[in-house]
């Protein structure tokens, strides 16, 4: 990477609009869009749902282009980029993705390194070395002879994980990586997001629902509401109650736990003559 890249932020968004064509019409999704994200940061990205969470990632995926403003990745605008050097450079785990029946778990993990293939039949040492790193950092290495059939919920996800990290990639990119996950899973998959940018100095930009999982665990949150893309905080405090109640159209309440840390809460009560479940 050219020293010019390696100075410039991760990700730069410029006066960016984007949506979709349908039958119907032209739909506008995201409008004026200004965002920097620097190399190495792990940020959450919240909102309702249809909010444009998903497009944004399409948008730093290459997949979708603005309809105005400018995306860069690393310096470089996207369209100077080639399909090969973003497949390479960018890894995408999206909200759902089936892995392949009748195959081990280092046999799909293995499939990330088809952008970087240096042969037409079979693995390099090198391919081999990424493969064997990606199940140790994404805390798999115990499944690696594991049919995939065989696997949970959670044991998936850290697959998947795996499964990018063997692309090498700069920049990962997660569409809601906790949906369908219990409460423990979760904990556990955002920490290893959270570790792995630190020991791989990737850039991790993650699409999460849990509000405190994103204050706990992220440098910064990003809240996308009304077409736009804006800091969920403020100065003391990681998400701002009266913003995310605006995006989420609920009532939302700060609590303080025993060592004093504030979370966020649903400011849920049940109507008065409805009695309490059994």
């Amino acid at each position: 990477m050219a020293a010019e890249a390696r100075d410039a932020p991760a990700i730069r968004l410029t006066d960016v609009a984007a949506g979709y064509r349908g039958s119907a019409g032209d739909r506008s999704v995201l409008d004026g869009v200004d965002l920097e994200v620097r190399g190495g940061e792990l940020v959450a990205v919240l909102g309702a749902n249809g909010s444009g969470k998903t497009t944004l990632l399409r948008l730093l995926a290459g997949v979708l282009a603005p309809s105005r403003g400018t995306v860069e990745l690393y310096g470089r605008p996207l369209g100077a980029w080639t399909r090969g050097e973003l497949a390479r450079s960018v890894a995408v785990l999206p909200q759902s993705m089936e892995l392949p029946d009748g195959f081990r778990v280092s046999e799909v993990v293995a499939l990330g390194r088809i952008p970087h293939g240096r042969r037409w039949f079979g693995a390099d040492i090198e391919d081999a070395r990424a493969v064997a790193d990606a199940l140790r950092d994404a805390g798999a290495e115990d499944l690696a002879h594991r049919p995939v059939g065989e696997l949970s919920g959670g044991e998936r996800q850290r697959v998947l994980v795996a499964l990018a990290l063997a692309q090498e990639p700069q920049l990962l990119l997660l569409d809601e990586p906790t949906l369908h996950l219990d409460l423990a899973h979760q904990i556990a998959l955002v920490r290893l997001l959270e570790r792995l940018r630190r020991s791989r100095r990737v850039t991790v930009v993650a699409v999460l629902h849990d509000l405190n999982l994103a204050a706990v665990f992220a440098d910064r949150a990003l809240l996308v509401h009304d077409a736009r893309v804006v800091p969920a905080g403020r100065d003391d405090l990681a998400i701002d109650p009266l913003l995310a109640r605006r995006a989420f159209g609920v009532a939302i309440e700060e609590a303080l736990t025993a060592d004093g840390r504030v979370v966020l809460t649903p400011a849920v009560t049940r109507p008065m003559n409805e009695p309490p479940a059994s």
